[in-house]
């Protein structure tokens, strides 16, 4: 086994067995790690059906577990696209809601003004009081709130049935010991008997700072644009994933401007911002463009999911070798996508500055690929 030297945080998609819940992996974590738990919003977003709303934000429970000292050990939420594993028509979990807005200011006031261990029917009540009006009780264990003249502000309602289960399994940034500290984790998980979901996913976090260079950032764009479909294939992406795609063209456009590598990267930031990228996409740049708190991360998100951390450092060891390529060469040009064939994935490969562990698993990955 060989090592990782990038600080990385891992999100590993998983599922809970029928009658347990994302809340006992958390439990089960806290326990062999003399923590505790705490319960929290995990901000998500969903499709609309409703016209001229295309969106409604959530606040779903999740439970962060953290040591003595209070640093956190690892988060357990939910993630809305895992759907297919679960059963829609039994009932509701007792104690588990979830606070539904079409904005996502209100959902950030929600957060800052609200305890997560107040159950469904109070948890909204400092809302209420801040817009001086009174919850509103609706069918099926619903409450709402509202503004003085009837706009609506924010829903609590039950989750749907098996929503608990859903669980990613997110850590925090890890430096070192990447093996060890994922593999305590995912132990635990596969003694509760978690699986893999159907539509699973594992999201890698690099942290950004060596990034922030235009001609980095210029370089990354275009060999993923050049490269993506079949580092894709290599990896196995997961066909049921959600929420991946390319990028627009207009990124494209914009980093192979004449000036673009010459920026500061301040200035590249403020081109990149006009974009408006989203962060469902195969490769998030949203973090490092708009400087996240907490999350000024370069994301990987085509990853399957595994119990196992092997394969998932093997995967972080390839996305690390890529990154250190783009800012190791003077300039990548942009090229139009390749299709797959064996000598461009084999000439690839050999190209990055990559463990020769990791690039014999590589290799010989590919080489399977028929």
């Amino acid at each position: 086994m060989s090592f990782l030297n990038w600080k990385i945080g891992f999100e590993i998609e998983l599922m809970a067995p029928l009658g347990l819940s994302r809340q006992d992996l958390a439990e089960s974590i806290a326990q062999a790690n003399d923590g505790l738990v705490h319960r929290v919003f995990h901000p998500q977003s969903e499709l609309s059906q409703v016209p001229g709303t295309p969106l409604f934000h959530n606040l779903t429970l999740g439970f962060e577990v953290i040591d003595k000292q209070e640093n956190w050990i690892a988060r357990c939420v939910d993630d809305l696209t895992l759907v297919d594993d679960l059963d829609k028509t039994q009932q509701p979990k007792p104690g588990w809601y979830r606070i539904v807005s079409d904005d996502t200011r209100l959902l950030q006031l929600i957060t800052c003004q609200t305890d997560p261990a107040d159950p469904l029917n109070k948890v909204l009540k400092p809302i209420a009081h801040l817009f001086a009006t009174d919850l509103e009780e609706g069918a099926g264990g619903m409450v709402r709130v509202t503004d003085s003249i009837g706009n609506p502000i924010a829903i609590a309602a039950p989750l749907p049935g098996e929503r608990e289960r859903p669980c990613e399994l997110i850590t925090p940034p890890i430096e070192t010991n990447h093996f060890e500290r994922l593999e305590a984790l995912l132990f635990t998980a596969r003694s509760l008997g978690f699986t893999v979901p159907l539509e699973g996913a594992t999201h890698l976090h690099f942290d950004a700072v060596p990034l922030c260079s235009a001609r980095v950032f210029a370089n990354l764009v275009n060999l993923l644009w050049t490269h993506g479909a079949n580092i894709k294939r290599l990896v196995g992406t997961n066909p049921n994933c959600r929420r991946l795609g390319t990028w627009d063209m207009e990124l494209l456009a914009l980093v192979n401007e004449s000036d673009f590598c010459e920026l500061a990267w301040s200035d590249a930031q403020a081109r990149l911002v006009k974009l408006q990228l989203t962060k469902y996409c195969d490769f998030n740049l949203k973090n490092l463009i708009h400087s996240v708190p907490e999350k000024f991360t370069f994301e990987a998100r085509i990853f399957p999911s595994w119990l196992y951390p092997q394969p998932i450092i093997e995967a972080a060891a390839l996305m690390e070798a890529i990154l250190r390529y783009v800012a190791s060469v003077p300039k990548i040009s942009p090229t139009a996508p390749l299709e797959w064939k064996l000598e461009f994935v084999q000439e690839f490969l050999k190209a990055l500055p990559m463990d020769e562990h990791f690039r014999s698993v590589w290799l010989s990955r590919a080489a399977s690929i028929v």
